[in-house]
């Protein structure tokens, strides 16, 4: 309180009364200018804890990148059933695994494999042994006009660049090398060769031409975003090892863990597999 503020002649007692509510408000603005930045801290804090509760809301689903798009179709066909958000995060399977060992709120792991899975459960992240829900399919595809794929096609000289996600954390990356080692081209394309960090990126190299053609998941270009585009080819399932993709639950969010099972159990329902099998997945039935 600053001396000079205060009256020099007898207060009465509504005087006072109107004294002390004035100098409490000038203490209190001279300890809002000293603490402001406390206040603003707090007032993050509370805001942080707000989003965070909001977040923790929704079903947080790890997706491999071949699952992408038909991620987008369960998803959609599970809250509208269920009223259940969810939250989709895509990426190599590879690079989700380190995430869920860095302690990555993800509810449940769709992989691309049953070896990153099976790490987790190993290393006590999940409840249960990873389940194959699907085996996904590898296609031979390009967005160049006048390009008919083909494994032979890749030997060409007009072929400057094939994509392929990374084989050392994307199950689809890997595939596309037993491919190619399959039938003996791994060494004369090696010059050739472009790796994306997952298919999603490989995706963006053959859609944008930076590739000439490249190697993806089946679901991808019989997706409704990508169908038409393109010209693609399968590539016959005994050249590579048959993609087994697993799920898990995780055990990282107690509170989700009911939700979780629900998302599961959707996934192995007859709807889940109709929605698999329309992007080209194989379902047991």
């Amino acid at each position: 309180m600053i001396e000079s503020d205060v009256p020099k002649v007898p207060l009465t007692q509504k005087d006072s009364s109107k004294l002390k509510k004035r100098i409490i408000r000038i203490d209190f603005t001279r300890a809002l200018s000293k603490g402001k930045s406390v206040i603003l801290v707090t007032c993050c804090l509370f805001l942080f804890t707000t989003c965070a509760s909001k977040r923790s809301d929704k079903l947080t689903i790890a997706a491999a990148a071949n699952t992408q798009f038909v991620m987008e179709a369960l998803v959609e066909s599970f809250t509208k059933s269920s009223g259940i958000e969810c939250e989709t995060i895509i990426g190599s399977s590879g690079k989700l695994t380190a995430q869920i060992k860095g302690g990555a709120p993800f509810n449940i792991f769709i992989s691309a494999d049953m070896k990153y899975p099976a790490l987790l459960f190993e290393d006590n992240y999940t409840l249960e042994a990873p389940k194959i829900y699907a085996h996904g399919q590898l296609v031979l595809w390009t967005m160049i006009e006048g390009i008919q794929p083909s494994l032979d096609l890749l030997s060409a000289e007009d072929i400057g660049h094939i994509a392929l996600a990374n084989p050392k954390t994307a199950p689809y990356g890997l595939a596309a090398m037993e491919v190619l080692n399959h039938y003996g081209l791994s060494e004369s394309l090696v010059s050739k060769l472009v790796y994306g960090e997952s298919i999603s990126q490989t995706n963006q190299f053959i859609n944008s031409g930076a590739a000439e053609i490249g190697f993806t998941a089946k679901s991808v270009v019989l997706s409704p975003q990508m169908l038409g585009k393109g010209h693609w080819v399968e590539i016959a399932r005994d050249a590579y090892t048959p993609i087994a993709q697993g799920v898990v639950i995780l055990k990282q969010d107690e509170d989700q863990l009911e939700q979780a099972q629900k998302f599961y159990d959707f996934l192995f329902s007859d709807k889940g597999k109709e929605i698999l099998d329309k992007f080209g997945y194989l379902v047991t039935e």
